[in-house]
């Protein structure tokens, strides 16, 4: 690392995105589709004394879930039942069916449906789906839900992962950004609590500072592992992106994602000293046949110090699968000066499928104004979903050291590669290229070359017409 250091520190830079904090209302003029987000006062009129009110017209809408929601008393659904019911108190006419999904048969099970006519009214997911159905026009624009004071209340981070072109396909809810994290239990038994950057408030820290960590881990605790890395598969891809783009102060993506970004020498060391690393027991062995799910895992035994793919929703899933007691503790990616580095953001929200039926879509964005902005249910469901609130004023939802430190960290937040045009092809290619540089096929420059190539054509040739403008 030391090498690395000294062949990355001349063209260090790192930007960032900044928020504003801004309350809300969700009481909005309609606005127009293909506009930006843009606030109203209510234009609701006062019910005459000699007219009485139209009774609603009752509408059944269909809302599907991942199980995004932590189950109440071990059953998936239980909590979104408890939604439906709080919902229909002030929404009585307004019918919704609730189907659980689930993350390994879900997305076929949406393609199918979507193939065949017969998808959901509401989504809640996440938007390397949601964008990618956006792009196709599959769903209804959500603009007319989002004032001014709800887009300066959420990072532009956030909302390129919501948009395309200026119409609003998902409404964010909750977020988390992705990061390291490390088993504070092993360094305080080794006598090395020292080596991480704890004592200072955003943890930033140094390549340096992260290889001594390692090495302490490996003479002083041999059973343990430094370090985790892995390639089978393209589950948990953001985790090995954002670690050899800090690294390797590099993007993944241009600015304008147009182009891969990630091929630079300084990246190509990075992924160079991850093989080396791997070699000299400082990163798992083997780790071209390992997947997210494997590295976490080892980390939950207690078997790994580093894991490289975590967030606070995922500390919190972990508590009951943890094989041994020790403390997880998150960390950013280590820059080579301590400078601030760039996480990637998870981000999960609502969209609705445009089934061709104005009441149907009418009542979905009551359902998802009532989930995302009810002044009880608001609250509720970000903590059930273990995540932080996608909206920058909203904090202080748990009295948790960690979730505090990742509200913090969401100042790191940049924009994301998952939106970018044929992303869902892009990232196919990433795992083989960091198996064959795992297993000494090739340099990490030849790697990250030859994915480069691969993925800027999948590029262009998934530019959209309102893009490519």
């Amino acid at each position: 690392m030391g090498a690395l250091k000294k062949s990355l520190m001349t063209i260090l830079g790192v930007t960032m995105v900044g928020t504003q904090l801004v309350a809300c209302s969700s009481n909005v003029e309609p606005a127009k589709s293909g506009t930006t987000p843009a606030a109203s006062g209510s234009t609701a009129p006062a019910a005459s004394g000699d007219t009485a009110k139209p009774a609603a017209k009752p509408v059944e809408i269909t809302w599907w879930n991942f199980p995004n929601f932590q189950p109440l008393d071990g059953e998936v659904g239980k909590y979104e039942k408890q939604i439906i019911a709080a919902f229909n108190k002030k929404n009585p006419d307004i019918k919704v069916n609730l189907e659980m999904i689930t993350f390994e048969g879900g997305p076929q099970k949406l393609n199918v449906a979507i193939a065949s006519n017969t998808a959901p009214d509401v989504i809640y997911d996440a938007p390397g789906r949601i964008i990618d159905w956006g792009k196709k026009k599959l769903l209804a624009p959500l603009n007319d839900m989002v004032t001014k004071e709800v887009q300066a209340d959420i990072s532009p981070a956030l909302w390129k992962q919501s948009m395309v072109g200026n119409d609003i396909y998902m409404y964010p809810i909750n977020t988390a950004p992705f990061m390291m994290a490390v088993n504070k239990t092993v360094f305080e038994k080794i006598g090395a609590l020292d080596l991480l950057p704890l004592s200072k408030p955003d943890r930033t820290w140094t390549v340096a500072e992260y290889e001594k960590a390692l090495q302490a881990v490996k003479e002083k605790a041999p059973d343990v592992i430094p370090s985790g890395f892995y390639a089978k598969s393209t589950a948990g891809d953001q985790g090995t992106r954002a670690y050899i783009a800090n690294l390797g102060v590099s993007r993944f993506l241009n600015e304008d994602y147009s182009k891969v970004a990630i091929n630079t020498d300084n990246a190509a060391k990075a992924l160079d000293w991850i093989v080396k690393a791997s070699k000299d027991k400082l990163v798992v062995p083997g780790a071209a046949s390992l997947a997210a799910a494997d590295v976490n895992d080892m980390f939950l035994q207690g078997k790994l110090a580093f894991t490289i793919n975590y967030s606070a929703v995922l500390k919190a899933q972990n508590v009951p699968n943890k094989k041994v007691k020790f403390d997880d503790i998150l960390l950013p990616f280590p820059t080579l000066d301590g400078s601030k580095p760039k996480l990637e953001p998870y981000l999960g929200g609502m969209a609705i499928f445009n089934n061709n039926d104005k009441d149907k879509i009418a009542a979905s964005k009551k359902l998802i104004d009532f989930i995302a902005n009810d002044p009880e249910y608001g609250k509720k469901n970000l903590i059930q979903t273990g995540g932080l609130s996608a909206r920058t004023s909203v904090t202080g939802l748990y009295d948790d050291s960690e979730y505090k430190y990742a509200e913090l960290a969401r100042s790191f937040i940049t924009d994301p590669p998952t939106i970018a045009d044929g992303y869902a092809e892009i990232r196919t290619f990433w795992f083989p290229e960091l198996q064959n540089a795992l297993i000494g096929g090739v340099s990490g420059k030849a790697a990250l070359d030859n994915f480069a190539t691969k993925a800027n054509e999948a590029i262009a040739k998934a530019k959209t017409p309102t893009q490519s403008k």
